[in-house]
């Protein structure tokens, strides 16, 4: 049997004898298959810490066993970073970074010792924090009750908490807690998308089936400025909440500047008249300052839009058709109110003081977008509260 220095030996016999030990194959078995001796194999296994996990390429983007043979090749020969990166396909940058992050405690690079210790890191051994942590999936949980998003929880929480860095999880890692069920069982109703799996990405919507106005109307591109930077108060988008089988409706309105959020319930229908009928009832009792603009889609329930302007004072403008981006703030709203009112249910089964209390809880909603602040604070700055008097009226 040939005997030749460790070190000395090509590196297609050292990749043939660690794939007979990932096999299964014992080492001296593994040794002589190759023509090496057993000291000469057991230094080759001593000297690369662990090869028994099967190599499996993830990913082209990750370094194969392949790659790390030519970078040791490559440095043993002292050939520049980036010829070898170059050869191998990858960036220079993924090569420092994997010498420097895989080299031994010597400081030299060793190609089945960085393969096992970048397999190491890739296994994540270390528990979970939800599953390491009751106190804080239980804290968590108790905010998903109150409705909160995974994001607000995840800013609260560093807010909160500013002493506790292991409490400080991003959003993704508390929505793939939910989804495994590591906070509380998943249900429908622990987000606001009523989902309980990790839903695919993508639009799915057809841009067909809006509706036009038969009446003169005024465009968005002729809305004041003032409504559009939203640095002025009393500047509205409105939208229709439609129930099962199109019998019931919600009228819901979005302040632009405050996010502040009305509900109106709609108990005579959603036509043109009945839905004219309970916006001039609940824009009446507004302060003037509160009544400038109401930004709507070109739906037929505004047909009698020229008779709310008459009553109400407001400025009635319409979105472009298949726009809905224009009516952003109520298009949010109405998504988080769904986590309330699901699709195919009867709205007309929810009384006035439920759809109250689902509109003071959702303007008690700290929003990024008001850094953290409520629509309730900011409504209290601008104007005295006047919800309750909405609420008191029959």
């Amino acid at each position: 049997m040939p005997r030749y220095a460790p070190n000395k030996m090509p590196s297609g016999v050292k990749r043939r004898y660690f794939e007979l030990i990932r096999s299964g194959v014992r080492g001296s078995v593994a040794a002589r298959r190759v023509g090496v001796s057993l000291s000469c194999g057991s230094l080759w296994f001593i000297d690369a810490g662990r090869v028994d996990f099967t190599d499996v390429l993830v990913s082209p983007r990750f370094l194969s066993q392949d790659d790390r043979i030519e970078i040791a090749d490559g440095l043993a020969r002292d050939e520049p970073v980036k010829v070898i990166a170059a050869r191998i396909g990858k960036s220079y940058q993924t090569v420092y970074r994997e010498i420097a992050r895989n080299s031994k405690p010597d400081g030299g690079y060793q190609p089945w010792y960085a393969h096992g210790q970048a397999h190491l890191r890739r296994r994540r051994p270390r528990p979970r924090v939800f599953e390491a942590d009751p106190e804080l999936a239980a804290v968590v949980a108790g905010l998903l009750e109150q409705r909160w998003s995974p994001g607000q929880i995840s800013r609260w929480l560093r807010r909160r908490y500013p002493r506790r860095p292991r409490w400080h999880v991003c959003t993704e890692t508390i929505y793939d807690a939910v989804y495994r069920g590591l906070i509380t069982p998943v249900s429908p109703q622990l987000l606001r998308t009523a989902r309980t799996y990790r839903h695919r990405r993508g639009r799915g919507r057809s841009r067909d089936g809006a509706l036009r106005q038969c009446t003169t109307i005024k465009p968005i591109a002729q809305r004041p400025p003032a409504a559009g930077n939203r640095r002025q108060a009393g500047h509205w988008e409105g939208d229709l909440i439609i129930g099962a089988g199109q019998r019931s409706a919600i009228a819901t309105l979005v302040e632009r500047k405050t996010r502040y959020t009305i509900l109106v319930p709609l108990p005579g229908g959603h036509a043109a008249a009945p839905v004219a009928d309970a916006l001039i009832s609940v824009f009446a009792r507004l302060p003037a300052g509160l009544r400038r603009t109401l930004t709507w889609d070109q739906g037929n329930e505004m047909f009698q839009h020229a008779r709310i302007e008459q009553a109400t004072g407001l400025s009635i403008y319409f979105a472009d058709p298949h726009s809905p981006w224009q009516r952003g703030t109520n298009e949010n709203t109405n998504g988080l109110l769904r986590q309330y009112l699901p699709k195919g249910t009867n709205l007309n089964s929810y009384p006035r003081p439920e759809l109250d209390r689902i509109a003071a809880e959702l303007n008690d909603r700290p929003r990024l977008c008001l850094t953290d602040r409520t629509p309730a604070q900011l409504m209290r700055r601008w104007h005295r509260p006047w919800s309750a008097e909405i609420r008191d009226d029959p």
